[in-house]
């Protein structure tokens, strides 16, 4: 009797075995994502991330990295070209670096709204512009990641009403030309300095202000270090939802469809969540006691495009593209 006992419980325990094993098996054979952003865990965007990650999980194993602790700020699509990264959310910038003629995104008041900013990639014309980085440098775009206007934050209380008053200030401006153009067309003086150390450098005084969207303002409290916000809305703030080329090419046409279904729908999450939070943050930065200034908006935007239009980045833009995004 003891060794029928012990007959089935080892016939039982194969069977378990038997049943078990496919499982690691299985889980390794789902393709590792791995995505660096320099957002935190607290923006809305990683709530997008998470969003996307929950919609791949029966294809992918996601694993998301944020505030820079994979890949610093700019060194995303170096990570992706070098297939030391799958995904990545990359700053249209970043992309002008290699490819001239992406500089055009990163115009100042060349998109309207997000919706606008939307209709854009949605269109044959940004078709065109996302080709580019596919042929040149091998990632796909997934596409924008709204995450709201860009405006001007100061530590002093100096009033800003045009691009005159902000001559001199030290305005903190991601590293790369195209972001020292931009910080140079609206009349200040251009500091790269990285994003996980501006509000260091604002306390300090080693800069004067920085440019971010009123939800990165409160994320990484910049409000604590500043007296007042100047509504320039000068850049529709985006970044990329990219995915190397490789990585893609290797999905098939099954996967991919569900792979971007899943990053539309998280992106028009976060785009609806980051709209209805920049209306709120006015009045909660005022509650706060800063400042809020309205500035004459006109004269912002006639000079810093006044400044592209003569620059030598406009000389690499695709001929009628400026006209084609205004037509949307």
């Amino acid at each position: 009797m003891t060794l029928n006992v012990t007959r089935r419980h080892f016939l039982i325990g194969s069977a378990l075995a038997a049943t078990a094993m496919p499982w690691p098996a299985l889980a390794q054979d789902k393709p590792k994502l791995r995505f660096s952003a320099v957002f935190s865990e607290k923006d809305i965007r990683a709530e997008m991330m998470s969003m996307f990650a929950d919609a791949i999980k029966d294809d992918f194993v996601f694993e998301g990295y944020y505030g820079g602790n994979l890949f610093k700020q700019g060194t995303e699509l170096v990570a992706l070209q070098r297939g030391n990264l799958e995904m990545g959310n990359v700053a249209p910038q970043d992309i002008s670096k290699q490819i001239p003629a992406w500089s055009i995104l990163t115009a100042g008041y060349l998109f309207r709204d997000a919706a606008h900013l939307k209709a854009f990639f949605a269109s044959e014309a940004g078709a065109e512009m996302k080709k580019l980085t596919e042929d040149q440098l091998g990632i796909k775009v997934l596409g924008p990641t709204y995450f709201g206007v860009r405006q001007v934050g100061l530590k002093s209380d100096k009033e800003v009403k045009t691009p005159a008053d902000l001559a001199g200030v030290k305005l903190r401006m991601p590293g790369g030309d195209a972001w020292q153009f931009l910080g140079t067309a609206l009349g200040a003086n251009p500091t790269p300095m990285a994003y996980a150390e501006v509000y260091t450098g604002l306390q300090t005084g080693a800069i004067d202000g920085q440019d971010n969207p009123l939800p990165n303002v409160e994320n990484m409290k910049f409000y604590e270090v500043m007296s007042q916000i100047v509504l320039t809305s000068h850049l529709v703030g985006f970044d990329l939802l990219t995915i190397s080329k490789k990585t893609w090419d290797d999905m098939g046409a099954d996967k991919q469809a569900k792979v971007q279904a899943a990053a539309d729908a998280a992106i028009d999450f976060s785009t609806e969540k980051h709209l209805t939070h920049e209306k709120e943050l006015v009045e909660t930065f005022k509650g706060k006691g800063l400042k809020i200034y309205e500035p004459d908006v006109a004269a912002f935007r006639k000079h810093v495009q006044e400044q592209y239009l003569a620059s030598e980045l406009a000389k690499d833009w695709p001929a009628g593209m400026v006209d084609k995004i205004n037509a949307l």
